[in-house]
């Protein structure tokens, strides 16, 4: 099974313990994971004052961004679904703590307790569907919940994403807006297809003066602009705070019949909406403009 150079496989995917530790001993993925636990520190902005902090990391996998903050002279907690690559991390001695968790139920650890948090390609599979039991804003909101429950007040969460598209992103950014967290989406190279990088940097507790989201990288179309497209146009920063939401498009119903309503409907449940109407007899029906 191909991986693409800067995605992280899916959680079912580390199931099998001969794939994970392919995973884990590629060069390449080594390589990337410590680029992006470097820049999501960098995004932490944690004091530089010698004091090692305690910080979470949630999607640890086998402690490849793990030994990046053990580096760096912090402690750290790792969380992960995947059994097999807490396995490899145990058998890596990696020195920070694991703890098997599935992130959409919950973190379950003391309020207050961790100084800050980074993730690496891990929050965005919440949103997968995959089971009738799993609904993306049920579980989005367990976890961004029990996250701010558990970061000390001023702590910073940093969780790097891969978003399949628009929607999917507004939907991480909302949740995390609603359950206390201020702060934005700092988007590095947003001007090229395979370097762009999205990071949602979030703060615990209301917005202040004082603290602002930090500036992105490859803004000027730089070195690792390569590839880039005229989609690829998105400002660097984006302070969700600030967000003005584009006006709403009239709708054109014209020509709109009942399998394209059936088809809407459809779509509205796979991304986990649980107040699309059931499909009757009625659906799709043309009504008359007036009684």
């Amino acid at each position: 099974m191909s991986l693409r150079p800067e995605r992280q496989a899916p959680p079912e995917f580390f199931y099998n313990e001969t794939e994970a530790r392919k995973y884990t001993t590629s060069s390449r993925i080594i390589d990337i994971q410590a680029k992006l636990t470097e820049r999501a520190l960098e995004l932490l902005a944690l004091p530089d004052d010698g004091v090692p902090r305690l910080l979470l990391d949630i999607g640890c996998g086998s402690g490849l961004s793990g030994e990046t903050l053990s580096e760096h002279g912090h402690q750290w907690i790792g969380l992960d679904i995947s059994q097999s690559m807490l396995d490899i991390a145990l058998e890596r001695e990696t020195e920070g703590d694991l703890l098997l968790s599935d992130i959409g139920q919950g973190l379950g650890l003391r309020p207050g307790t961790m100084d800050g948090a980074i993730s690496i390609s891990a929050v965005q599979w919440l949103c997968n569907a995959d089971k009738s039991c799993n609904h993306p804003r049920t579980r989005l909101k367990q976890f961004f919940g029990s996250l701010y429950k558990c970061l000390a007040r001023g702590a910073r969460a940093v969780l790097q994403i891969y978003p399949e598209n628009a929607p999917q992103l507004e939907m991480i950014s909302a949740a995390a807006l609603r359950c206390g967290f201020s702060g934005g989406l700092v988007v590095d190279y947003p001007h090229s297809t395979r370097a762009k990088k999205y990071f949602l940097c979030l703060m615990c507790g209301p917005p202040s003066t004082s603290t602002s989201l930090p500036k992105a990288k490859g803004l000027d179309r730089g070195s690792e602009s390569e590839g880039s497209s005229d989609a690829d146009e998105e400002a660097g920063t984006v302070d969700i705070l600030e967000r003005k939401r584009p006006s709403k498009k009239q709708k054109d119903k014209k020509g709109k019949g009942r399998s394209w309503v059936l088809k809407k409907k459809e779509q509205r449940r796979h991304r986990g909406y649980t107040n699309v109407p059931q499909d009757t007899k009625y659906t799709g029906r043309k009504r008359k403009s007036q009684f």
